[in-house]
């Protein structure tokens, strides 16, 4: 018998664990996990580390910005107690003058508006910019609606921006 809990969390993740293993508890393996990547020294609001648990084996998904920390993600992960396998996915994004551009000016744009600035204060901001070729992808959790689509205006709003995807998910 199989169950699967999503983390919506500043990084996403899922856990699939049968009842009978891990002896210290899945959901400790979920924490630790969490833990070590968000602790990343690299690991910024440019990144999007999504992780999935499946018995000892977790397998990373998400875009970095850059190649070490993709590296680092899986170091970190294989050196925690109770994982046998890390099966790693992360894309590393191109690097672009004109998407370091758009990167920064939508996080000016988004964490400069009032409404949204409490969300900046915090030690990883929980609105994660992803930039690809001119497209923008909105992760992580906000308080309500409202802060959800005030994000989304804020990204469309910058010159360059091809095109937005909200994934941002509202806390329940």
């Amino acid at each position: 018998m199989k169950r699967l809990v999503v983390v919506a969390l500043t990084l996403l993740s899922s856990v699939s664990l049968s009842s009978a293993q891990n002896s210290r508890g899945p959901e400790r393996l979920v924490k630790e996990v969490r833990h070590e990547l968000v602790m990343l020294p690299y690991y910024n609001v440019f990144d999007n580390l999504v992780y999935k648990v499946d018995g000892s084996t977790v397998t990373l998904m998400g875009q970095v910005t850059r190649p070490t920390l993709k590296s680092d993600a899986e170091r970190v992960v294989k050196s925690i107690e109770g994982v046998e396998k890390v099966i790693n996915k992360i894309e590393v994004l191109p690097v672009s003058p004109n998407d370091e551009r758009i990167r920064v000016a939508v996080y000016r744009a988004i964490y400069g508006q009032s409404a949204l600035q409490r969300y900046g204060l915090q030690a990883v901001p929980p609105i994660h910019i992803i930039v690809n070729n001119g497209n923008v992808t909105l992760e992580g959790v906000v308080a309500n609606e409202a802060d959800k689509n005030i994000a989304n205006i804020q990204a469309n709003g910058v010159s360059g921006v091809f095109s937005v995807k909200n994934n941002l998910k509202v806390e329940k």
